[in-house]
């Protein structure tokens, strides 16, 4: 039996081992929906919580518009140019309206990425297109700390100066926030490093609600809300996709609304129970562009384990064309694999601020914690394995089957879409 994941470009197929028994998981079925330019008209003249986009413009001398970077494959060649013709319309000079790249702590987009990220040549003709910098402090407005947690706040001057704000995003699960999307955009994507730092402290990392899709006492979310809260008025466009990344949904308005708008609407495809749980699970990484590095690809590692039996193999796809990731994170990974898993922890529990990139390191603590976690990347050089901390395999279909073996079971879940999918073991809600 064959079965396609996403992975890379062009997807994987793998062949399952005689006498597996797959369990297929996947998204259902997304509605009907208009076309996408349809969609996006109709989000932004019928807004949540707020007047619509012509509306917002009128009086306003400058505009920022957030775009989520080249990690998140989100539609913006369907958006941002009517977004903009539209600001312009209302009396917003071109000169006036920035697009800026939510980076985050990930290195910028430039040059033929920044124009496959934006999508439309004259957004990057007519506005001018940045991207974030978190370490360059001068480029940051202090708003202070939050109440919540102490957490320092800083954001991007450009965002938080300009007279009309506008995120947008993908909603997607997010193994620590919840859900991507919304708020997240603005911080971490454009706070300064010490925001961000502070968010992935193990304080923050190690707190049982900070999971994929819980927004109930998430402290990320938490301190995400009140972030946006400090500065005052700020919009969103929320986007959800499907596996061939298509537009089935957008939500425009007053960020948080717009944000839960959108969580509501995909918590049905993408919370999927199945009822059990399993020795063998194989799963993604979601293909191009977020597998990228195997820094992305711990999302993958992270997302299935509800469904993992205790001591379970989980094997993982995931196409790594750029090798482990920034230098931070290497650095994070050699420190792992050199003090051991226990001893990892037990120097972050002692930071207050978390080194850049290593809470990704912390995060795959979970699965190594849970079972055996193996590796097929066919893009990740080979000098790079050693310091990924898990096991990397060239034979996928000898690697189930050894699996099948050891733990004595024929059953073996796939999950074609890696983290776009969060499989629980509860079983389904029966049908009305």
């Amino acid at each position: 039996m064959d079965l396609n994941l996403l992975y890379g470009r062009t997807g994987l197929t793998v062949t399952l081992p005689e006498g597996a028994k797959a369990h297929v998981i996947d998204k259902p079925p997304f509605p009907k929906v208009a076309a996408p330019e349809r969609q996006i008209a109709d989000a932004l003249a019928a807004p949540l919580g707020s007047p619509a986009l012509a509306e917002l413009c009128s009086g306003r001398r400058s505009a920022c518009i957030l775009i989520c970077d080249i990690t998140r494959p989100v539609p913006n060649h369907l958006f941002l140019r009517p977004m903009i013709e539209t600001m312009m319309a209302e009396g917003i000079a071109a000169e006036n309206i920035t697009v800026l790249i939510a980076t985050g702590l990930h290195r910028p987009n430039e040059g033929d990425e920044m124009a496959e990220l934006v999508g439309d040549p004259w957004v990057l003709e007519n506005v001018s297109v940045v991207n974030h910098f978190a370490l360059r402090d001068e480029d940051h407005v202090d708003l202070g700390v939050t109440r919540g947690r102490g957490v320092p706040v800083k954001i991007d001057r450009r965002f938080a100066e300009a007279d009309l704000r506008i995120a947008t995003g993908l909603v997607e699960p997010h193994f620590m926030a919840g859900y991507s999307g919304g708020r997240k955009v603005v911080a971490p994507g454009v706070a300064g490093h010490e925001t961000i730092r502070t968010f992935h402290s193990a304080r923050f990392m190690e707190d049982p609600a900070a999971r994929e899709c819980n927004l109930v006492e998430n402290p990320l979310h938490e301190e995400q809300l009140e972030i946006v809260r400090m500065l005052g008025e700020v919009y969103a466009l929320n986007t959800v996709i499907d596996d061939k990344r298509n537009l089935v949904f957008a939500s425009f308005g007053e960020i948080i609304e717009s944000h839960l708008a959108a969580v509501a609407f995909v918590r049905d495809y993408t919370e999927i129970p199945v009822g059990r749980r399993f020795s063998t699970v194989v799963t993604s990484a979601a293909g191009y562009p977020l597998d990228q590095t195997y820094y992305q690809t711990v999302k993958g590692m992270v997302t299935p384990l509800d469904i993992l039996e205790p001591g379970g193999t989980l094997i993982v796809v995931s196409h790594c064309a750029e090798g482990v990731g920034s230098p931070h994170f290497r650095a994070a990974q050699e420190r792992l694999v050199a003090m051991g898993a226990d001893a990892f922890l037990k120097s972050l529990l002692a930071k207050s601020l978390a080194d850049v990139d290593e809470w990704q390191t912390e995060m795959q603590l979970k699965p190594m914690r849970a079972g055996r976690v193996l590796l097929y990347s066919g893009g990740l050089p080979e000098e790079d394995t050693a310091v990924t901390g898990v096991e990397r395999i060239t034979d996928i279909t000898a690697a189930i089957a050894q699996s099948m073996a050891r733990h004595d079971s024929p059953d073996v879940a796939v999950i074609p879409e890696g983290p776009y999918v969060v499989p629980l073991a509860r079983a389904p809600l029966a049908a009305e």
